[in-house]
């Protein structure tokens, strides 16, 4: 099977330059469905899933490569070449904004620009360091020992708790839908490599244009990271969306669309 098929890739639009769309734990391209064809009369859009979610090659995870966000970060890079990706623009929501970072330092042909939709670097508080991730470790190992007992059950009450919008509860329905889908043993993995990162170092030396979009308010990335990403990503631009919830390509399409056109346009 070739990479494209492994990641289910779709491509749409005509346009020269790539728009790869990567999305967030628990989640499947599926996410980007309301803000990718925004841009596809201008470029030639890609969405995939990560290997273990929505309709990739479940046969292909690996715990060990995928351990770490590198196996991710790996896999874009692999996928954009295989689709002659130079010069692109990657979206990534989340974890995967995170995972942009890395393949853009890894291979910084293949993106000029990079698009990080409520990005975090470590989800962990760090108090010694003065950083403030929004999780204490003693918070985040209940959330993965949860996980880990009863994937439904921490679907159920986690997902509208992320997504936010209490007054819109389809929303928060879909969340749910997306994290039962998810295979139990990979996502629970996968949350484990999500929520116990710390790439704040990987933020340095990034040659790529990029834009941090950050919600008003936001249970797993608050304000305080978003500000910090873009404090220590140099030149970089920060949007704030009058948006509440961490997931603002289905809640606020819309305005994560015009964030993004307005940073391309400039």
């Amino acid at each position: 099977m070739s990479v494209v098929q492994r990641h289910n890739t779709k491509i749409a639009g005509a346009g020269e330059t790539a728009m790869v769309f990567a999305h967030g734990f628990g989640c499947d391209q599926n996410m980007w469905r309301f803000v990718a064809p925004a841009f596809a009369d201008r470029y030639r859009t890609v969405l995939f899933d990560h290997v273990g979610a929505g309709g990739s090659d479940l046969s292909a995870y690996d715990p060990a490569r995928y351990a770490t966000l590198d196996g991710y970060a790996d896999d874009v890079v692999a996928l954009a070449r295989a689709l002659g990706v130079r010069r692109g623009v990657f979206v990534g929501h989340s974890v995967s904004a995170m995972v942009g970072i890395l393949a853009a330092k890894a291979a910084p042909e293949l993106f000029d620009t990079l698009v990080l939709v409520c990005p975090s670097p470590r989800y962990v508080d760090d108090a010694e360091g003065g950083y403030v991730g929004g999780f204490t470790a003693a918070q985040v190992e209940e959330l993965l020992n949860f996980l880990d007992s009863n994937h439904m059950g921490w679907s159920q009450a986690m997902a509208p708790t992320i997504m936010g919008n209490a007054d819109r509860p389809e929303l928060g329905a879909e969340l749910t839908n997306s994290f039962c889908r998810t295979d139990p043993d990979i996502a629970k993995r996968f949350a484990r490599t999500t929520f116990l990162s710390d790439n704040r170092a990987d933020l340095e030396n990034v040659a790529a244009r990029c834009l941090v979009i950050q919600c008003a308010e936001d249970v797993i990335a608050p304000r305080e990271v978003g500000e910090y990403v873009h404090r220590n990503l140099p030149g970089s631009a920060l949007v704030l969306l009058d948006a509440t919830g961490h997931c603002p390509n289905l809640s606020a399409p819309e305005a994560t669309v015009a964030a993004i056109e307005a940073f391309l346009r400039g």
